[in-house]
């Protein structure tokens, strides 16, 4: 049975995602508007991005548990590599990372965790926007990672980001609350089978 509790928890894993993706259509429209000038700024809406994503990624309904953990374990790894690039170079962070593709191994992980939801929803909802983004984040991030990418590309597939991320928000909140919920005898079946294979 559905419950008040399920629903507030889609509708906070909801929220979170809209804070996520307006936080990061600011940042983005901010960068294309000032460019280097900008970068300032977009330290403390990393911060709100990131956040909101980790918010996202509690109350997210996911049938398989491991892999709800992992992308919670992705968010962390990335959130904790992040803080420490923000702590330790006096440079802004998003200039920090620009310019040093590799500290991705780190920070990468935050938005490996963002992707995982872009494929759960692609998967789940059949939505077009979080296929396009399931291929177009990767691609951005490893095509910067080894500088095969020009600029304008980049810059192409940053502005693409924001806005298929600002539309899948933005659909998110209008969907229906229960799909998100998913079939709970699903979540109790599987919650039955764990004790079983501990004992096996």
């Amino acid at each position: 049975t559905i419950t008040k509790r399920d629903r507030l928890e889609v509708i906070i894993y909801r929220g979170g995602l809209v804070m996520a993706a307006a936080s990061f259509a600011i940042a983005s429209n901010l960068f294309f508007a000032q460019g280097k000038a900008a970068y300032p700024a977009i330290t403390p809406l990393f911060a709100v991005f990131s956040i909101g994503l980790g918010v996202s990624l509690y109350f997210i309904h996911i049938y398989l548990k491991p892999l709800h953990r992992a992308l919670q374990a992705f968010w962390l790894i990335g959130t904790v590599a992040t803080i420490a690039i923000a702590i330790s170079q006096p440079e802004p962070l998003a200039l920090y990372i620009y310019d040093h593709p590799l500290t991705l191994f780190g920070t990468g992980f935050t938005f490996a965790a963002l992707t995982g939801i872009y494929f759960k929803e692609a998967f789940c909802f059949n939505r077009l926007e979080t296929k396009i983004l399931t291929l177009l984040v990767p691609l951005l991030l490893l095509g910067h990672m080894t500088k095969i990418l020009p600029i304008e590309m980049e810059q192409a597939l940053l502005g693409a980001w924001s806005i298929g991320f600002s539309i899948f928000a933005v659909r998110k909140m209008t969907q229906a609350i229960d799909p998100d919920i998913g079939d709970k005898s699903v979540f109790a079946y599987l919650k039955k089978q764990k004790p079983l294979a501990e004992n096996n």
